[in-house]
């Protein structure tokens, strides 16, 4: 596509985003300066938002509204505070939060720092937490008070700054405390921008580090709004955690945007209904987990809320369980869209109300300036409909992992790590990581398969089928269901929706019962724990 056609559509769909829209000269004037000033990343949107129309609100979490301005200059009275303390360009400043303004703070201050924020997930254990500031090189901790005894061991060359305080502790330096003390204006913007830090998993062992670059291409954000409507004005509720690419990713283009982004701490199923009802949230980020659990509170519970001005809610950070985007749909309207892709690769495919209600499982098609190529073993494409790696060709991948490694490549294209297939419509099906499948008996299982026909049966919340050694098979099929209340199957109703429907290697020689399944703060199922 020729440089015009290019630029056409990416000032129609910016502008009807409502990232360009019209200004008066002096304002143009600000806001030039600004993102100039401070680039287009994080430090530049928000100052640019202040120089726009600083009197905005830019996000409201549990103690009430924050304006663009007062974002703006509190984190610039941030930034000067931690570089009278010795933090500078590329240091790492570690961000240990909940869901609230003063993770907004951190965030926007490591940026006019020039210092790489990490974003360190609220799930780590210590020993995890304390190989990754030491990896990193973090030279200052913000972290919540709840987690003190987590961060207790860190050592003392790291400066420890408190966010959230649910008793205030005068003695311990604290983000209000240290703007307080911090002098008056904005600190020069850094030679160099610093990167955003974000942490993998980590599950077993010690989480990589994917250093994603200073600023998006325009080009991606271009492809992303095109196929999901957040529009500037909405009320954006992220539920997703900050600290996951997911939720990070929906915070940034709420402040793009000129959103109202909604904020709280934690996920409860209801008090999120309450807070969309109360607010007037008109759009929101979550993992599907969320709105998994939201379905299953009672009717009578659900129906206390009004929900009726939401028009978009935006899922990511891990595959979608069952039929559950089609229930949502039934629940609030044809407002759904999923979202694939990671923190190396950025976001690959969208599926619209449309796909999902022809293939609820669906990641929908590769957005615009997506190369996806699905390969065998030996690098070869595989036919339409069947499984194969997935690799990507993305401006906005990732700079490799912080220890130097990267995801492995093959002409040019990245490995996501996910298996999927194609259906003849080209839409993307994700059939699990490719380190999940399961051989038994000589036979690919792709566990996805599986555990959606186990989940379709009555009385099932959900599903996770892995591979557990065997003698005679190398491997065989284990499922672990949660039932949906009372009238739950029993293991050999499980066993036989399978063979009804499936290969008979494709069922599970065993099924055990949990009342949850283990999963980490995004909301992904940890298989390592079940094998």
């Amino acid at each position: 596509m020729s440089d015009a056609p290019v630029a056409v559509r990416a000032v129609r769909v910016l502008g009807r985003a409502g990232v360009l829209r019209p200004v008066d000269p002096l304002t143009g004037l600000r806001m030039g300066g600004a993102l100039r000033r401070w680039g287009k990343g994080l430090a530049g949107v928000v100052a640019a938002a202040a120089a726009r129309d600083g009197d905005r609100i830019s996000l409201i979490d549990e103690l009430g509204p924050v304006t663009a301005a007062e974002l703006h200059e509190r984190s610039s009275a941030l930034a000067l505070a931690l570089a009278e303390r010795g933090v500078g360009p590329g240091d790492g400043l570690g961000l240990l939060c909940r869901d609230h303004r003063f993770f907004a703070e951190a965030a926007v201050a490591a940026g006019k720092l020039g210092a790489d924020l990490l974003l360190l997930n609220t799930s780590f254990s210590g020993p995890q937490l304390q190989d990754v500031l030491q990896r990193e090189g973090a030279r200052v901790l913000v972290h919540d008070a709840e987690f003190d005894g987590l961060v207790e061991p860190t050592p003392g060359s790291v400066l420890r700054v408190l966010a959230w305080q649910d008793e205030p502790d005068p003695g311990r330096p604290s983000i209000d405390s240290v703007i307080a003390a911090a002098p008056a204006g904005h600190p020069d913007p850094p030679a160099e921008p610093g990167r955003t830090v974000l942490l993998t998993s980590g599950t077993t062992g010690t989480p990589k580090g994917a250093r994603r670059p200073p600023e998006a291409p325009t080009s991606a954000l271009v492809s992303v709004l095109e196929r999901i409507p957040l529009r500037r004005g909405d009320r954006h509720f992220v539920a997703a955690p900050l600290f996951h690419a997911w939720g990070f990713a929906h915070f940034g283009l709420g402040l793009l945007l000129g959103c109202e982004v909604v904020l709280r701490r934690r996920f409860d199923a209801e008090q999120t209904l309450a807070t969309i009802a109360r607010q007037r949230v008109t759009s929101v980020a979550m993992v599907p987990v969320m709105g998994q659990r939201m379905l299953a509170l009672p009717d009578e519970v659900r129906a206390r809320y009004d929900c009726s001005r939401l028009r978009l809610i935006a899922l990511g950070g891990s595959a979608i369980p069952g039929d559950l985007a089609v229930r949502l749909m039934d629940e609030y309207g044809d407002v759904v869209h999923n979202a694939y892709g990671s923190s190396e690769v950025a976001i690959v495919s969208i599926a619209g109300p449309a796909d999902l209600r022809a293939d609820p499982a669906t990641a929908g098609r590769p957005v615009t300036g997506i190369e996806l190529r699905l390969l065998d073993a030996d690098g070869r494409e595989v036919p339409a409909g069947r499984p194969g790696r997935i690799f990507v060709g993305s401006e906005a991948a990732f700079e490799g992992y912080t220890g130097g490694q990267t995801k492995e490549s093959l002409d040019g294209l990245m490995s996501s790590g996910d298996l999927g297939s194609l259906d003849p419509e080209g839409r993307l099906r994700i059939e699990g990581r490719d380190d999940d499948m399961i051989v038994s008996g000589g036979e690919n299982v792709y566990p996805r398969e599986v555990e959606d026909v186990i989940g379709s049966l009555d009385g099932v919340l959900e599903a996770a089928v892995v591979g557990v050694d065997d003698e005679d098979f190398g491997q065989r099929l284990k499922a672990f269901v949660v039932p949906d209340g009372d009238g739950a199957p029993d293991a050999d109703a499980v066993k036989q929706v399978v063979r009804d429907r499936l290969a008979r290697y494709k069922v599970p020689r065993d099924v055990e019962f949990l009342d949850e399944l283990p999963r980490n703060a995004t909301g992904k199922v940890l298989k390592r724990e079940l094998r």
